[in-house]
């Protein structure tokens, strides 16, 4: 049952959300901005309003891989489960490997591990991004919050470090944004519609 469930979560995180709803308006959001299929591309490219739904559906990939877990086998299988469809939407089989960046999944993820962290994630999200102009910067310092707002709660030293992991491959696939932060080329968050 753990192998079945750690599938399905990989396969539900490769769902193309982004891909899905740029495409329905006539976008390949591959070829716009970063080409990165995640919510803040698809933001600059079709307007805050398609961004938000990728952003819920990407969310969701996390949330239902992990609350199935738990529910079935416990917390232990939940992070793994978790984990699995951070990675799915990282590195999608049927898609060479080219995802997203796991922030929006991850979320989903926290959402059912330890709700009570998400709104001050998000508010964090929100207040670093509106002030500097760029998701990236806001995501990046959203995504180092968790493990101290985990550490915080007082939480048994293996979900530290479990949420440090998640944290850690989130935070990898951010690198690019790290080079571009540096060079000052990182794109601003304002979309285009």
């Amino acid at each position: 049952m753990p192998v079945v469930l750690l599938v399905v979560a990989y396969l539900l995180g490769t769902f193309p959300s982004a891909t899905l709803i740029a495409r329905a308006n006539g976008v390949d959001i591959s070829t716009v901005g970063s080409g990165n299929p995640g919510a803040s591309n698809v933001t600059r490219a079709l307007g805050w309003r398609k961004g938000v739904w990728v952003y819920v559906l990407d969310a969701l990939k996390g949330a239902i891989a992990t609350g199935l877990a738990l529910g079935l086998d416990g917390r232990p299988l939940a992070y793994w489960c978790g984990a699995a469809a951070i990675v799915g939407h990282m590195f999608p089989l049927f898609r060479r490997f080219k995802g997203g960046k796991g922030a929006a999944a991850g979320s989903g993820v926290l959402l059912v591990l330890h709700p009570i962290i998400v709104p001050f994630a998000l508010a964090l999200w929100w207040i670093v991004a509106k002030v500097t102009g760029k998701a990236a910067v806001g995501t990046i310092a959203a995504v180092t919050l968790v493990p101290v707002g985990l550490a915080a709660l007082g939480r048994p030293a293996w979900e530290y470090f479990a949420i440090g992991a998640l944290s850690v491959l989130i935070l990898a696939k951010h690198w690019r944004n790290f080079v571009r932060i540096i060079k000052r080329e990182e794109p601003a968050m304002r979309s285009v519609r």
